[in-house]
């Protein structure tokens, strides 16, 4: 049985990471993740690092504040983590269709650098939209298939810098991809923003008579191809929203029984409610089809922190492992603060460092 009442046995020293870091696979049993050559158990705990406290993604400042994100590893990693979730967006990473933006992945080389000496693996989450204002006009005026080729393109200039890094844990292929039903208006690739951000992205505008989870499929085939073919050591998967189940209502289109043949493990993105936990584990539970199942996404958006705690434990022997958030606000900052925000941040964030053994 699987529960994060033993993470600290898992927990990755930064030194003997830093020395020698193994590679991490699914296990055999296919429920979760070993390291090799050792064939000692891996659960993935860890952040979410996708923007600072101000809002700003991590390329808005990567180049000009680096010492920042080297001081956010570092209390990351004292916090517990031992994954690091970072988010790239296309338009910062391609100048064209077929053109990558070789300062951007010379800062990704150096950010596995970085994640190598800390004591980290990376989730390394790409094709991000995030701020309408970074995405190329030209992007959004390609083909459905012109489209699925550019974002090939970047894939293979991403996995190029990380196949030869000890720090990667996977390649997520996208944040949050939906395959709308019917037909959308030329270049309408984006949901709705929340806070400011588009973090759903369409991956078709015309569903032109197609099975939905079968242009999904063929969608994850194709950059899944295009990772491997760089890279093929590190692990793939892609960050799907709690409602790609195949059920009544509202769906994602990304079935994960139908998405997840070309896939290592799957990754879903899960807020519990206030006093819905069972609900919520029933969810989860639709996400396994036989592969590990990562929690990518959670917090004490919905809940409390001591309900979200109290869920873990819960279905513990369901997740692989579980993907929080940090914003750059450490907890000795965050207890001068009395903003209720900040409070439920604090307990979330002790009781985050708790689970991974680190008091």
């Amino acid at each position: 049985m699987r529960t994060l009442v033993t993470l600290s046995a898992v927990v990755i020293s930064a030194t003997a990471l830093a020395v020698d870091p193994p590679r991490i696979v699914v296990a055999k049993d296919r429920t979760g993740f070993t390291l090799e050559p050792t064939g000692k158990a891996f659960i993935p705990w860890g952040f979410n690092y996708d923007h600072d406290e101000a809002g700003r993604l991590l390329e808005d400042y990567w180049h000009t504040e680096w010492e920042k994100v080297e001081r956010d590893f570092a209390r990351m990693k004292k916090l517990g983590a031992n994954v690091v979730r970072v988010h790239l967006q296309f338009g910062k990473f391609m100048d064209g269709p077929d053109k990558p933006n070789e300062k951007s992945l010379d800062r990704l080389s150096n950010l596995l650098r970085l994640a190598e000496t800390t004591g980290v693996y990376l989730n390394l989450t790409g094709l991000g939209c995030y701020h309408k204002a970074d995405v190329p006009g030209w992007y959004d005026k390609l083909t459905e298939q012109g489209r699925w080729d550019a974002q090939a393109r970047f894939w293979a200039a991403v996995a190029g810098r990380g196949k030869g890094s000890p720090a990667v844990f996977c390649y997520d292929l996208m944040n949050e991809p939906v395959v709308p039903g019917g037909k959308r208006k030329d270049g309408d690739w984006l949901g709705p923003a929340f806070a400011g951000k588009h973090f759903v992205q369409m991956i078709s505008l015309d569903q032109a008579d197609r099975p939905r989870p079968d242009i999904a499929r063929a969608w994850v085939k194709h950059l899944t191809a295009a990772v491997r073919k760089a890279d093929d050591r590190h692990l793939v998967t892609v960050g799907l929203v709690d409602w790609s189940l195949d059920r009544k209502g509202l769906t994602s289109g990304f079935v994960p029984e139908k998405v997840a043949g070309d896939l290592d493990f799957v990754s879903a993105h899960l807020y519990p409610e206030a006093g819905k936990l069972d609900a919520a584990a029933d969810t989860l539970k639709g996400f396994a089809v036989g592969k590990p199942v990562v929690v990518e996404e959670t917090f004490p958006l919905k809940c409390s922190p001591k309900e979200l705690d109290q869920f873990i434990d819960r279905v513990g022997p369901h997740a692989a492992g579980w993907v929080s958030f940090y914003w750059g606000t450490p907890p000795e900052e965050l207890r001068k603060s009395k903003a209720i925000k900040d409070v439920i941040l604090l307990d979330w964030l002790e009781r985050f460092e708790k689970r991974a053994g680190k008091k």
